[in-house]
């Protein structure tokens, strides 16, 4: 077996407990919707780029928390909400694994504004979207956001990443695999 492929194994393997304490869920879940909502209300509060993106996005996909834990093998997992006029469309999950020189253990919410029909739909009709593959996804830091306007927006899906706390050196969404939980 390749170092590539064993530490994919290793990988899944870190994920699977996590994916594993989750609940199954009912049809609608108050809770993550209240989540959600908040979540990305605070952002869009404290953030005017992303203020911005949420005036022109035709859907947004609320992650309020993330759990990443890592030691030498990690994994992430959270649930979140797509959003759309107020109203919650879907839930879906994120999971990710990794391995490398990694230890200790963060949380941290994301938002990814959906710009467009076609890259909604691309999230909507695929059997687990990772990002990275797919439409183009640019991740916001702070330096970009000072330098968006209404006429830089050019991308499919902007990412946000916001209340990053927990002791994990890096952080990235890049690798995450998002599904279709519930509708």
């Amino acid at each position: 077996m390749n170092l590539t492929r064993r530490g994919l194994v290793a990988g899944l393997a870190a994920v699977a407990p996590l994916a594993s304490v989750c609940p199954a869920a009912a049809a609608s879940d108050p809770e993550l919707d209240r989540a959600a909502a908040a979540a990305l209300r605070r952002l869009t509060a404290s953030n005017q780029a992303a203020r911005l993106l949420n005036d022109k996005a035709v859907a947004v996909l609320v992650f309020p928390k993330i759990v990443k834990v890592g030691f030498l093998l990690g994994g992430a997992y959270g649930e979140g909400a797509l959003r759309q006029g107020g109203r919650t469309l879907g839930y879906y999950n994120s999971a990710a694994a990794s391995y490398g020189l990694q230890a200790g253990a963060q949380w941290f919410g994301y938002a990814l504004f959906f710009m467009n029909s076609g890259a909604l739909k691309y999230l909507d009709e695929s059997a687990g979207w990772e990002i990275g593959v797919g439409p183009s996804v640019v991740v916001v830091d702070q330096g970009l956001a000072k330098k968006m306007t209404s006429t830089t927006l050019t991308q499919d899906v902007y990412a946000f990443i916001f209340n990053q706390k927990g002791l994990m050196a890096g952080l990235g969404i890049e690798g995450s695999k998002i599904t279709r939980v519930r509708s």
